[in-house]
Order: C-alpha cells, then structure tokens, then sequence
C-alpha cells in the first residue's frame, strides 16, 4: 500500500508499506522497526506481539514520545498492559491496531507536529 503523506521537513514519514517491508522516509526496512517523530529509524527485535517483554517498551520510552502507536502486525493483536506499564507509569498514550492502520495514524500525528513513536511489528 502506498502513501502520500504531506511533505514535513525533519518529520520521519512512513511512505509505503509492501508484504514484510516498510520504507520510511524514502529507506526501506524488512524488520520490525520504532520510527520516532524525528531522529533515526530503530531496529526492533520482535516478530509477534507474544514475543514481547517489559524491555521492548523500555527501548520506546528512551525515545521520550508523547504517544506510542504500536502496530501489532497483520492483524490485530492487544498486549497486556503489564508489558507497557513503564509507559503508563510515564503519562505515554499508546493505541494498538495492525500495522498498516498504525503506518497511516503515525503519518498524520507526526505531521501535526506530536511527539508520536510508531512501534511497528514486520510479522506476525
């Protein structure tokens, strides 16, 4: 699925999603990834959501987001809060769907300027 997000100078924007890669700002990826709303790009070291740990979230809040858009692959799959309670205990929002619905939300909150962190699963 190809998007068209606006142009946001210094935003990461996620431009296309394709079977088991996604490529964000013009920079293909064929594994799980965090994008924050700037900066670089970071690999993630999980390929289903039951896989998950505290850790995994710990790496988000490093990123220091406001929000925390987790795509959980091709479907739909919720963690339990336990594994993000270090986002919770933070004040960080985090809204779960599959992956592609999390690429589009993630364009449109990081073009409105938001603090926003796609944790994206490639998989699953």
């Amino acid at each position: 699925m190809k998007f068209q997000p606006d142009d946001a100078t210094g935003v990461n924007t996620i431009s296309r999603t394709e079977g088991q890669r996604l490529w964000v700002s013009g920079s293909p990826h064929d594994h799980s990834v965090l994008v924050p709303w700037n900066g670089e790009v970071l690999p993630w070291d999980v390929s289903d959501p039951a896989a998950l740990t505290p850790a995994h979230f710990e790496r988000i809040l490093a990123l220091k987001p406001a929000l925390v858009i987790f795509g959980s692959g091709t479907r739909l799959q919720f963690v339990k809060p336990a594994l993000y309670r270090s986002l919770i205990d933070n004040g960080i929002g985090m809204e779960t769907m599959d992956t592609g619905a999390a690429c589009r939300t993630y364009n449109v909150l990081a073009s409105e300027g938001r603090q926003v962190v796609a944790a994206l699963i490639l998989g699953g």
